[in-house]
């Protein structure tokens, strides 16, 4: 199956919605499931990874959530499609280092993905837009219970489940947000608040997990351990977290608007400059420029412009998907040259931002202190 003609054009992804995706751009929940008595993939010799590949994607295949679905040995997917996966945050970049014996089923809306012999046998993801742990959550348990009836997971009744790594014995569950928040990182208050957040036993880590950059100011907040707490607790916590953070940022944008309107209103105007003038720039860049861009959008400052142009070329901008629009290899250079083609030419109907920021709602907070 091709995987282009598959996978939902930038502009459909950038068009859905959910509660409070200004600043809450996705919610992820994921599952690390093993099968008994098999060695972990990391452990495993190819010819029993490829078994038990085999076994497993008949099994995700079957799940009525993957009916049209995409799916496919990672052997046969081209180094370009794996990039694109992981700019689209459905595979993880260590998965896209993988070949023979490990591969990915694919719903047909993206909103599921499983990867099989990544770490563990099964990572099992669902995405949801805006701030949804807990519908993330009942979609996944759903076809977790489903796989649970055809495979014999590996179990302790001491530890919970198994997984090739010990954070994730018990649950083997991951909840993550990703977070937009200029406003924080403006108002440097960014790097207390992950101090704080930190101190809960979270983790912060960049836009595509750990050990990467906060590209364009998105963060992704997770829990680290998963032996202790339910499913439920650890939700919970997360959910709890999640909305201070929100209203942290919420916070934070009320002072920049109220007490630093020039030093806002530069940052955007200098942003929409670059992004609507320049003639090379790189992804790094870029992403950052469009941050600012869509602070802006969502503090009303570029009148009848959507934040969903501002996510597509988010998208659109970074390598693998400017890449997959030419036939040649490109160089970074030339793609640094594509890419401010790319946005030239879609921002220049896009006026520039007004003069002065709105007025502020009645009773936004300036307080923006970390809460413990």
């Amino acid at each position: 199956m091709n995987l282009h003609e598959f996978l939902a054009p930038a502009a459909e992804t950038a068009r859905r919605s959910g509660p409070r995706d200004k600043i809450v751009m996705s919610s992820r929940v994921r599952l690390a499931r093993n099968v008994r008595n098999v060695a972990f993939p990391g452990w495993a010799k190819k010819p029993e990874r490829v078994k038990v590949f085999e076994r497993l994607r008949a099994a995700v295949e079957a799940l009525p959530v993957m009916a049209e679905g995409f799916s496919e040995s990672m052997e046969n997917v081209s180094a370009l499609d794996k990039q694109i996966l992981v700019e689209r945050h459905l595979i993880s970049r260590e998965h896209a280092a993988k070949g023979a014996g490990s591969g990915l089923v694919l719903s047909r809306d993206a909103s599921f993905s499983v990867m099989i012999n990544e770490e563990d046998h099964l990572r099992m993801q669902a995405i949801k837009p805006g701030f949804q742990f807990r519908e993330a959550w009942a979609a996944l348990d759903a076809v977790d219970t489903d796989l649970s009836g055809k495979l014999d997971y590996a179990f302790s009744p001491e530890l919970g489940f198994l997984t090739a790594c010990p954070t994730n014995v018990g649950t083997g569950i991951r909840v993550s947000a990703m977070l937009h928040l200029p406003g924080l990182v403006l108002h440097e208050q960014i790097n207390p608040i992950i101090q704080s957040v930190n101190k809960l036993g979270l983790a912060v880590r960049g836009l595509y997990g750990e050990g990467t950059e906060a590209l364009g100011n998105v963060f992704q907040v997770s829990n680290q351990m998963t032996l202790g707490e339910s499913e439920v607790m650890i939700l919970a916590r997360l959910e709890k977290v999640v909305s201070q953070l929100l209203e942290h940022e919420e916070n934070a944008r009320a002072v920049l608007v109220e007490k630093k309107p020039k030093l806002l209103l530069n940052q955007i105007g200098r942003a929409y400059g670059v992004l609507a003038n320049a003639h090379s720039v790189s992804s790094k860049e870029a992403m950052n420029l469009l941050s600012l861009l869509r602070l802006g959008i969502d503090l009303a400052l570029f009148p009848g412009v959507g934040r969903e142009l501002n996510d597509e070329l988010f998208l659109l901008i970074q390598p693998a998907h400017l890449q997959q629009s030419r036939a040649e290899k490109l160089t970074g250079d030339e793609r640094d040259l594509l890419r401010a083609d790319l946005l030239r030419e879609r921002l220049k109907s896009v006026r520039r931002p007004l003069d002065q920021p709105p007025a502020l709602p009645p009773g936004d907070t300036l307080d923006i202190e970390p809460k413990a």
